[in-house]
């Protein structure tokens, strides 16, 4: 072997080959690719599954489908897209592998437990989609479960939410994990202020998981007893309160949005200054700001309660700190446009990705002010206003910024290079069918069409069918650009070590990266950013060409 072979030829855990070698490996970095794989897998069906619920809303009355295979699709999709996809992919997929190798480390600090997260996730996934075929069909309550329906119905519900606590399980560890290895493995020399952003995005949201995440486990738990022994803990009937759930509830999937926001946010503060040629703008603003939001985001989550019977004390208070979490978010997006001001911009799949991530969370960060101020939520709660807020910050903001990371990160993880116009054509159909998949649901919203509707008045008609159009344009830009990565594995053009004049450690190590990560000691800069040297390279380069000619 030599000191610059990949980890794809060397066999992890030794003497194993094969499939083996992946299903039993505690390479940091195997794992990242197997998260990769299924999340990917899981998206694809999500991604089926609202389609054809858009293709059954784009004319009234019935079209493909009836009103339980309707509600059990909704369900499914709601499911997998929160639990298999938004929270999991960018720090499960990019996380594990890229996390070690930013602060110099060789694996993480527990690498059995971090095998132990995926099989976990794997469980999860496994029986919510199982919960499908077995039983009395697939639960249609929603990704919520929200009491008393998901007590009383008869479909599969104890399985799917026995899933999601599973999946709460695998979540944890894995925050676990990073908490762990950040303290304990960054290599010498490197303070916390030298680490990079994506790094700290994950420490903080590592922290809400293992925080937040034990709240909804147990909330799900009591779901479980509910269901089997009728203790009465929601039933008012037995002394119990139904709004005690939606509490629980939303103490952790409140603070879930931010575990689905901000390794994505840290995703955007890698890619920005890298294709500016300039340091990021408020490095320590960013940070604290990601901390920030984890702590402020972790109070508010009774701003989705507000038609639910709370006194006007207790609405203003959450309201007040709804609007406080947008300072640290306004901060961020502050210091993104600050850092590409007067910078030498280089425009790139990565980056013209991470500029429709800004707009396309911009518009849900402002649209959420609309539903945390009280007396606007009363007219919208419950609404499509509602679905196209939801999904302009989490699928605008999450899954954007996770197709920039695979954009970005895909020379480092495979070794290879991609065609960069069809990542254009794609990420640019992607996005304007995303806009008319979802601005109408803000008009369809204002003018009162309930979410979770099977149907709708013959007025919502117009609005219904733009969406759904809008919705085959999505999935034809994001159908083209996965197609255009797979196809990289067949011509084969060979990437770089640092193809984009990265400052951050992974940069520093081939592509894709060895077993134990580094061939050298890694050498730690005083500011992670720092792009003088690339720039005198590039100057130097230029030079030589003139000089040439």
């Amino acid at each position: 072997m030599t000191a610059t072979e990949s980890f794809y030829h060397t066999p992890s855990p030794p003497g194993l080959k094969g499939i083996w070698a992946w299903l039993l490996t505690q390479d940091h970095k195997r794992i990242g690719l197997m998260y990769l794989w299924a999340v990917g897998l899981w998206f694809c069906i999500a991604l089926c599954c609202g389609l054809l619920m858009r293709v059954e809303l784009m004319s009234a009355g019935r079209t493909i489908m009836g009103p339980e295979v309707y509600n059990s699709l909704f369900t499914l999709h709601g499911v997998i897209m929160i639990f298999l996809f938004v929270i999991p992919a960018v720090p499960s997929i990019f996380g594990n592998f890229f996390l070690p190798i930013q602060i110099g480390a060789d694996d993480v600090f527990f690498p059995k437990l971090n095998l132990l997260s995926w099989y976990l996730f794997m469980l999860g996934a496994f029986l919510a989609v199982a919960s499908l075929f077995l039983g009395e069909g697939f639960p249609d309550t929603g990704w919520t479960f929200y009491v008393p329906f998901s007590l009383t119905t008869d479909k599969n519900v104890s399985l799917t939410v026995t899933a999601a606590f599973i999946l709460g399980m695998s979540s944890m560890l894995t925050g676990l994990n990073f908490i762990t290895t950040v303290h304990r493995m960054r290599t010498k020399g490197m303070g916390w202020m030298q680490m990079p952003l994506f790094t700290w995005s994950l420490y903080a949201t590592s922290w809400v998981q293992i925080l937040a995440t034990p709240v909804l486990s147990i909330t799900l738990l009591m779901v479980i007893f509910e269901r089997v022994f009728a203790i009465g803990l929601f039933d008012p009937g037995k002394g119990g309160d139904p709004i005690l759930y939606q509490h629980l509830f939303w103490m952790y999937s409140h603070p879930a949005v931010y575990i689905m926001i901000l390794p994505a946010m840290g995703v955007i503060s890698e890619i920005i200054p890298v294709f500016s040629r300039k340091a990021v703008f408020g490095y320590k603003g960013i940070v604290l700001s990601s901390m920030g939001i984890a702590v402020a985001g972790s109070l508010v989550w009774a701003h989705h309660m507000y038609t639910s019977g709370m006194s006007d004390v207790a609405v203003f208070v959450f309201s007040l700190l709804t609007f406080l979490v947008a300072i640290p978010t306004a901060v961020k997006v502050f210091s993104w446009i600050a850092t590409m001001y007067k910078g030498a911009i280089e425009m790139t799949p990565p980056l013209y990705l991470a500029l429709i991530f800004i707009y396309l969370f911009c518009v849900g960060g402002l649209t959420g002010l609309v539903l945390g101020s009280a007396g606007t939520d009363i007219h919208l709660h419950d609404t499509h206003f509602v679905v196209a807020h939801f999904h302009f910050t989490m699928f605008g903001g999450t899954g954007f910024a996770f197709f920039a990371a695979l954009h970005y990160w895909w020379p480092k993880m495979f070794g290879i290079m991609y065609n960069f116009k069809k990542a254009y054509i794609g990420a640019t159909l992607a996005a304007v069918g995303f806009i008319f998949h979802y601005v109408p649901m803000f008009i369809l919203g204002m003018q009162g069409m309930p979410r979770r509707y099977y149907d709708y008045l013959p007025k919502f008609e117009r609005g219904n069918f733009l969406a759904g159009f809008g919705g085959f344009l999505l999935v034809i830009g994001i159908i083209l650009m996965f197609y255009n990565l797979l196809m990289s594995f067949r011509k084969r053009q060979v990437a770089p070590q640092d193809p984009w004049g990265g400052t951050t450690l992974e940069w520093s190590v081939p592509s894709p990266p060895p077993l134990h990560n580094f061939v050298e000691e890694p050498k730690v800069k005083a500011y992670p950013y720092d792009f003088s040297e690339v720039i005198a390279q590039a100057q130097n380069d230029q030079a030589h060409q003139e000089s040439e000619k």
